[in-house]
């Protein structure tokens, strides 16, 4: 008589499958104290490529550890220290050393405020629902990648009147309270989680990859402000359109942003 064979448990990863997603967490840990370091050399330009690979580095550890079946709660309080590293001081000290320290304590209270944000923001996000579409406040590598954006912009185009005017560094002065603000904030942000190439939008999301990294090779300074600014100020004008909406009368259709424990 034929045995049916039926569908056996796939078996467990490789034990090297476990080690590739906190390898990628240290290096990111590895880029952000390069950028601490590079920026207390005054070498700011450094300091912002850090940071940058630090981000890259923070999408890919848990887009490997999730598509390998590799989680584990140490994976995770991992990288939430290396968040804190490369996306909560790092920035802050880059911050510090290249212009707000000239300002005494108010650029002291506007790195501080940036760091607490963020820090904040890490511990709300380990409690956060993983089924939300969007995510509620800033995230953290996102308020790194404006600061690192501007930075490494500003190297470029420092010679500008602008960027060496009082204004310029009140406005830096502004923004850092601005992001540190909006981490705590409960603003819904896109997430990249469903970003992929399957399905029906593959080729979609294939071409704009290589637009962007086009644009990021050959004009870096300015695609990846502008990219940075975009993502942040989507937040900003998406919590205006709902309370238009809400005020209106119009439907805003369902919230699903609100965690319990955490007023709005």
């Amino acid at each position: 008589m034929d045995v049916i064979e039926t569908d056996r448990p796939k078996p467990p990863p490789k034990r090297g499958v476990y080690i590739l997603p906190s390898a990628l967490t240290t290096a990111n840990i590895f880029f952000g104290f390069y950028a601490i370091t590079s920026a207390l050399a005054g070498e700011f330009d450094n300091a912002a490529k850090g940071i940058g690979i630090a981000i890259v580095l923070d999408g890919l550890d848990g887009r490997i550890a999730r598509l390998t079946g590799t989680t584990s709660k140490f994976g995770v309080q991992l990288d939430s220290l290396a968040d804190a590293i490369s996306f909560g001081i790092a920035p802050a000290v880059v911050l510090w050393q290249w212009h707000l320290s000239a300002y005494g304590y108010w650029g002291w209270i506007a790195c501080f405020t940036y760091l607490i944000g963020g820090v904040m923001r890490l511990a709300r996000f380990n409690t956060q629902n993983p089924e939300l579409k969007h995510f509620l406040g800033l995230p953290i590598p996102a308020a790194a990648g404006c600061i690192a954006a501007l930075v490494h912009f500003v190297q470029k185009y420092g010679h500008w009147s602008f960027f060496q005017s009082h204004a310029f560094f009140f406005g830096l002065i502004g923004l850092t309270l601005i992001l540190g603000i909006m981490m705590i904030s409960t603003a819904r942000y896109g997430s990249f989680k469903n970003f992929g190439f399957r399905g029906r939008i593959a080729s979609r999301n294939i071409l704009l990859m290589a637009l962007l990294l086009a644009g990021i090779w050959f004009f870096s300074h300015e695609v990846l402000l502008a990219f940075a600014l975009v993502y942040f100020l989507s937040g900003i004008f998406g919590t205006i359109r709902r309370q238009i909406q809400q005020h209106g009368g119009l439907p805003a259709g369902k919230d699903d942003s609100k965690i319990p424990g955490i007023p709005d």
